[in-house]
């Protein structure tokens, strides 16, 4: 779970910036919540984990891990596709609103922020902390609140 984690870090964090073109810039404050936010839940769900959490012999073979994780895998699969067609919908110096199209965005119009839900959602079940419930209910209200804002 903790290898989960921090591959999702390192892909929001590392891999996805390098990968976008260049947009609108992101306001300083918004840029430093950002990163405290992260920080923090970071610092949370590493030390619930590590110091807290509690398995016994099997979890890995219990439903719970094994919805979870595949929740969580098919949740990062629908993310990194959706960010990959949002990336793609202009071509270089090209403007203005286009709806995507594709994979998820079929169904729904905030595909990659339905998937990054899912994505917490399959963690928290799999590790069955507070700590990544919690997590995972921000995720849905800050996202779903995006979503929401995307959509209209």
């Amino acid at each position: 779970n903790t290898i989960n984690f921090l591959f999702f870090v390192c892909y929001r964090a590392l891999i996805f910036p390098l990968l976008i073109r260049q947009g609108k810039p992101t306001p300083f404050f918004t840029f430093v919540l950002a990163l405290l936010f992260c920080l923090f839940n970071g610092y949370l769900q590493g030390r619930s984990l590590t110091n807290y959490a509690t398995y016994p012999p099997g979890w890995l073979a219990d439903s719970r891990f094994i919805i979870g994780f595949l929740g969580w895998l098919i949740g990062k699969v629908i993310n990194i596709h959706s960010d990959h067609i949002l990336r793609n919908l202009r071509k270089p110096g090209e403007t203005g609103y286009k709806i995507p199209r594709g994979g998820m965005f079929e169904y729904v119009s905030g595909a990659n922020f339905f998937g990054e839900i899912l994505e917490w959602f399959g963690f928290a079940l799999a590790c069955c902390t507070i700590e990544s419930l919690a997590f995972a209910l921000c995720s849905l209200f800050i996202l779903g609140s995006r979503a929401r804002q995307h959509h209209k």
